[in-house]
């Protein structure tokens, strides 16, 4: 095989972990290759992240416009939206950015091989074929290592496949030629709330359905309430604690029969035009790995060493790496894109800093937005039973805060919550507007072990949003200021 070009490192799909972990192995050297079956920035870039949130500023806007115009003393009369252009701006951003990847690769001298990979040998150098229809090979390479960044896909439901038209998945969701005129969701997880609020926002009649008793279940119980109570009173329908029995399609749409999860009560049927699954994703590794590559698996996700110190992230077949969506929760891509660069660093001889795993963000990008670091309440109450953990709240109200009430989003609260002895930051809970955007002070604070004092003692600019999160430090040690 003396034609075959060969790297010393072969990524395996052009997401957010394995674009990034092909810059920093360029980086440190490396002449690396990356094999993407779709567009390069993967899921992330084209049906996830990005488009969703291009989408969500748009029905952010409309609804503005449409309900709050007035309050404003601007007169927005007759407000329309044309469906194709909202979702064709979505798409238009998407393109961007697999174009800039692209670049990106360029100036890196990283080689994209377009197609779907095949690992076909178990020791280095491996041998990969470039497969760009079924059963036909475009090209085969070979690497001394490769990196497996394939992402997820969508669980269906038992019994009921996704066909992509009446029963979709999020891919769909955010391209519809037509918009809906009702939408039962299943799933109050993070995208089904993004899609929620999209949807609801352009006028859809949405229902959600929560197997688990509260929206949003990950999160601290308060945000949990303060989410349904805002999606209710946007006019969303909201089911937690209930369980899809059955789903049936008709003639006009679909029949969606629920009943309570703890199994006392009556069923009942919604009927919508369609009805989107999002109950999770597993790992995505479909016709990667030939019979004798004997890559071990957990869970339908690709088993490595994560989340433990000095993490290699190499899979049961050395040489063989792994990160990101496919190695299993939390599926974040800010997650996938760090555990590259730690991993890639780790292959090249350096010794990065362990991720902590204890503190990853996470975020949500409905109205209200939340976002999250740490342990919730309930984890340290639970905690607390057993190992006598003792901790104090500080929780501020964005209607206290004079930004909030000038810029008219009053709506949620910033939650801190510390140990009670020497202050440190167990976890920050956030739900209100770019509440988003606030987390990464809490984020470097908790990095650095900062404590309670510390946030407090840093001056935070006025009149801003962030304020809320020094009142909330504040509150930790019943020092509250403005409330």
């Amino acid at each position: 095989m003396a034609d075959v070009e060969r790297f010393d490192l072969l990524v395996i799909g052009g997401g957010p972990a394995g674009y990034v972990g092909a810059i920093r192995a360029a980086q440190l050297g490396m002449k690396v290759g990356c094999v993407e079956r779709d567009k390069l920035g993967g899921i992330c870039n084209n049906w996830g992240c990005i488009p969703t949130k291009a989408l969500l500023a748009g029905a952010e806007f409309y609804n503005r416009l449409r309900h709050e115009a007035g309050e404003w003393g601007i007169a927005a009369d007759n407000i329309r939206h044309d469906w194709s252009k909202v979702i064709a701006r979505s798409r238009g951003v998407a393109d961007t950015g697999a174009r800039g990847v692209g670049s990106l690769f360029k100036k890196h001298k990283i080689a994209h091989l377009q197609g779907h990979a095949r690992i076909t040998s178990d020791k280095s150098p491996f041998t990969v074929e470039v497969h760009d229809k079924p059963d036909h090979v475009a090209q085969t390479v070979q690497a001394t290592r490769l990196l497996v960044c394939t992402g997820a896909q969508p669980r269906e439901l038992p019994g009921t496949p996704f066909d992509g038209d009446r029963v979709i998945s999020y891919k769909e969701a955010m391209s519809l030629p037509a918009q809906p005129k009702s939408l039962v969701i299943v799933g109050a997880g993070a995208i089904g709330m993004e899609f929620a609020y999209f949807y609801n926002a352009f006028g859809t009649k949405v229902t959600v359905v929560e197997m688990l008793d509260r929206l949003l279940p990950i999160e601290d119980t308060e945000v949990s309430a303060a989410i349904l109570r805002s999606f209710q009173k946007q006019g969303i329908d909201c089911k937690p604690g209930h369980k899809t029995a059955s789903i049936k399609k008709t003639d006009t749409g679909v029949e969606v029969v629920i009943e309570p999860a703890a199994g006392a009560g009556e069923k009942t049927t919604l009927t919508a035009d369609k009805v989107l699954i999002a109950v999770g994703v597993k790992g995505r590794y479909d016709g990667l790995f030939a019979p004798s590559v004997k890559v071990e698996t957990f869970k339908d996700h690709i088993k490595v060493d994560y989340k433990k110190p000095g993490a290699t992230y190499e899979t049961s077949v050395k040489g063989i790496f792994a990160v990101g969506d496919v190695i299993g929760p939390p599926w974040l891509a800010h997650l996938a894109s760090e555990e590259a660069v730690v991993c890639v660093e780790r292959i090249a001889g350096h010794k990065p800093v362990d991720i902590d795993y204890d503190a990853v963000p996470g975020c949500t990008y409905c109205v209200p937005q939340v976002a999250s670091l740490g342990k919730t309440e309930q984890a340290l109450q639970a905690e607390g039973k057993k190992a006598g953990v003792d901790y104090k709240v500080g929780k501020f109200p964005f209607m206290a805060s004079g930004k909030a009430r000038a810029a008219g989003h009053t709506e949620g609260f910033v939650k801190i919550i510390s140990d009670a002895k020497y202050g440190e930051i167990l976890g920050v809970h956030m739900i209100g507007d770019n509440v988003t955007e606030l987390l990464a002070e809490m984020g470097l604070a908790k990095r650095l072990e900062a404590t309670v004092e510390e946030i407090i003692e840093t001056l935070h600019a006025h009149p801003t949003l962030s304020e809320a999160v020094h009142e909330a430090a504040l509150g930790t040690q019943g020092r509250m200021i403005h409330l």
